[in-house]
C-alpha cells in the first residue's frame, strides 16, 4: 500500500486571497443580478435599442396565463419559473430577470444591490492587486502558473487524462489549470474591471476613451455580463474538478497549505516545513 506524505502546496498569501475572492465574487454575482433585474436586457452600442435587444428576459400573456420568456438575438425561449418571471409565494405571476432567491438582497432593491456591488468591487480589486503583486514578486506567476513548452505540447494528453478522471496529484497545477487561470487573470478580470468602469458616467467623463475601447456604454454592459458568465462557468468547472480529484485533500491544501501525495508520485510542490 502506497504511503503518503504532506507537501506544502499553497502559501498563506495564495490561500488568503483565494478565500477573499470567493466571498467577493459571490457577493458581486448576486448583487450584479439584482442590478441586472432593474433592466433585464442587453444591447450593443451607445444607446439602448429597446425594440431590438441582443438579450432580453421578459414575459408574455398567453391563453393559459403569463409565462417567462428569454429572447436571444431575436429567438424566444420559454423560461417560465427561472428566467423572465414565474409564480410567487402566493401563486401570482411576477416579473423578474433572474429569480430573487439568487440576488442580493433577495428582494427588489436596486439601491442596495448597487451598494453591495460597488463595495465588494473595491474589495475584489484591492485583493486582486495584492495577489498580483505577490505573484510577480515571489515568482508564483512564472513558476506555478506559466506553462512551459513541454506542457503546451502535452495539452492533448492532459485533456484525455482529465476526461478519464486521472489526475497527476504530484503537480501543483497542470497545464489546463495554468491556461485557464491565465485566461481568467489576464483576460476576463481586466475585461470585468474595464467594462465596469466604462458603465460609470463619472469615469466616462474623466476617461472618455473608455467608451471608444468598448464601443459604448451598452456594449460595455453586455461585455461585462458575458465576462461574468464566463467566470461563473470557470468556477463551476473548478468546483467540479475539486470534487472529483479529492475534495478533502484539496480543501486541506487551501486551508492549511498542505497537500497529501503518494510517495511514489513526484512531488513538485515544496515539502511541508514548520
Amino acid at each position: 500500500m502506497a504511503q503518503k506524505k504532506l507537501v506544502y502546496r499553497h502559501s498563506g498569501w495564495v490561500r488568503s486571497t483565494h478565500w477573499i475572492n470567493v466571498l467577493a465574487l459571490l457577493v458581486l454575482l448576486m448583487s450584479g443580478l439584482q442590478i441586472f433585474n432593474a433592466h433585464p436586457a442587453l444591447y450593443f452600442g451607445s444607446a439602448s435599442t429597446f425594440d431590438a435587444p441582443a438579450v432580453a428576459m421578459t414575459y408574455e400573456r398567453t391563453d393559459e396565463g403569463y409565462r417567462g420568456v428569454t429572447e436571444i438575438f431575436g429567438k424566444s425561449y420559454d423560461t417560465t419559473g427561472w428566467l423572465g418571471g414565474g409564480e410567487d409565494a402566493d401563486g401570482e405571476f411576477t416579473r423578474y430577470g433572474f429569480p430573487w432567491s439568487i440576488t442580493l438582497p433577495g428582494f427588489r432593491s436596486l439601491a442596495m444591490g448597487r451598494h453591495w456591488h460597488f463595495f465588494f468591487a473595491w474589495v475584489f480589486v484591492i485583493n486582486g492587486l495584492i495577489y498580483l503583486i505577490y505573484s510577480l514578486t515571489s515568482g508564483h506567476l512564472r513558476r506555478d502558473l506559466t506553462p512551459d513548452g513541454k506542457e503546451i505540447k502535452g495539452i492533448g494528453h492532459s485533456i484525455v487524462e482529465h476526461a478519464k478522471f486521472r489526475f497527476d496529484h504530484g503537480n501543483s497545477y497542470n497545464v489546463l489549470q495554468k491556461l485557464s487561470y491565465l485566461v481568467v487573470i489576464l483576460v476576463l478580470l481586466p475585461l470585468m474591471l474595464g467594462t465596469g468602469l466604462t458603465m460609470s458616467p463619472g469615469m466616462d467623463a474623466a476617461f472618455p476613451w473608455l467608451l471608444d475601447i468598448f464601443g459604448g456604454r451598452q456594449s460595455a454592459r453586455t461585455i461585462h455580463f458575458i465576462s461574468a458568465t464566463l467566470i461563473v462557468l470557470f468556477v463551476v468547472v473548478h468546483v467540479f474538478m475539486v470534487l472529483v480529484s479529492g475534495v478533502w485533500n484539496n480543501l486541506r491544501s487551501m486551508v492549511t497549505g498542505r497537500y497529501a501525495v503518494r510517495t511514489d508520485e513526484p512531488a513538485h510542490a515544496k515539502e511541508a516545513a514548520e
